[in-house]
C-alpha cells in the first residue's frame, strides 16, 4: 500500500507549480488551495478552491464566477455534487481514482481544468461531453 503524501509536500508542490496561488495548511490535518485556472488560452479564467481534510474526500469548488452561467434551458450545472456550491465532480470515489497518495498537481487540478473546459463547451452547446457517471446532487456543508 502506498503511503499518503504529507500535506507539507502537497503544499510545497502547489507553491512550486502555482507560485501565485494561496495555500493554507493546518499541520497534517487540512489544506486549502485557491488559484485562478484558465483551461485554454481562449477560455475564461475561473477562481477555484481545493479543500482537503485528512480522512475525507477532497473537494473542489468554482469560487468565481459565482454563479457559473448555465446553458440555455438548463436549471443546474452538469456533473457536480452541488450547483449552488459549485462543487465539482472530478472522479468516482468508489473507484479510488484519487487517493491521498497522489499529488493534487498531477490529478485533481488537471481534472478541474478539464472539467472547466467541458463546462465551457456545455455552456455553449447544452451538451455535456465530459463523460463521468451520472449521479444526483449531494448536499454537503463546506468550509469555504
Amino acid at each position: 500500500m502506498n503511503k499518503d503524501i504529507s500535506l507539507i509536500i502537497q503544499e510545497g508542490t502547489l507553491k512550486s507549480y502555482f507560485p501565485e496561488s494561496e495555500v493554507i495548511r493546518r499541520g497534517e490535518k487540512e489544506i486549502l488551495w485557491i488559484h485562478n485556472l484558465q483551461p485554454t488560452p481562449l477560455s475564461n479564467t475561473y477562481t477555484v478552491g481545493l479543500h482537503y481534510i485528512r480522512g475525507k474526500n477532497i473537494k473542489v469548488y468554482v469560487l468565481k464566477p459565482n454563479p457559473l452561467p448555465l446553458a440555455k434551458g438548463a436549471t443546474q450545472l452538469p456533473h457536480v455534487y452541488s450547483t449552488p456550491k459549485q462543487q465539482l465532480c472530478l472522479y468516482y470515489p468508489k473507484d479510488k481514482e484519487w487517493t491521498p497518495n497522489k499529488l493534487y498537481v498531477k490529478t485533481i487540478i488537471p481534472w478541474a481544468s478539464e472539467w472547466l473546459l467541458h463546462y465551457e463547451i456545455w455552456a455553449g452547446t447544452g451538451e455535456w461531453q465530459g463523460g463521468g457517471i451520472e449521479h444526483s446532487e449531494i448536499t454537503e456543508e463546506i468550509d469555504l
